[in-house]
């Protein structure tokens, strides 16, 4: 069994850390944070493992961006995680037409934007792509702009 690693922190180390564990803004961001907490007081990795899951190897890697980049390390770097499928301002377009096309048949409007689009998806991301993106497509700007407001509306 080797050795374990134990890091030494000053005051405002521990502190940042026990801030960002108690009130830091993401899940993965307060775990990580809460890592070098118990491998300062100790713990092996494989203990911390069995406390938050995850692996050991996930364990180290951490420690090693703490000890390189300080608190700030163990936030997500801009740019990590999967990228979208369909983006709002190219792909718009080409779905709108796709789904006035075949309005009451998404699959069909699925497989028409993927032909134009020349991309893979599925019907459920065509669905959350729609939903994210919501528009009224069944009334014109106009006739939005005809309806009367309503005005001294009864309230229960």
């Amino acid at each position: 069994m080797g050795k374990v690693r134990i890091p030494i922190l000053t005051e405002a180390q521990e502190k940042s850390l026990r801030h960002g564990y108690e009130d830091g803004k993401g899940k993965s961001f307060r775990k990580r944070c809460h890592m070098v907490l118990l491998k300062s007081q100790g713990y092996t990795s494989k203990q911390i493992t069995a406390i938050l899951g995850g692996c050991q190897v996930v364990v180290n890697t951490w420690l090693d961006r703490f000890e390189a980049e300080g608190v700030e390390g163990l936030r997500n770097k801009p740019g990590q995680g999967k990228k979208p499928i369909l983006d709002a301002t190219s792909d718009r377009e080409r779905i709108d037409e796709a789904v006035k096309n075949n309005r009451q048949q998404l699959k069909l409007a699925r497989v028409e934007a993927q032909e134009a689009l020349d991309k893979e998806f599925s019907l459920k991301t065509l669905k959350r792509f729609l939903k994210k993106t919501a528009v009224d497509i069944n009334v014109s700007a106009n006739a939005r702009a005809m309806r009367p407001m309503r005005k001294n509306m009864p309230t229960k």
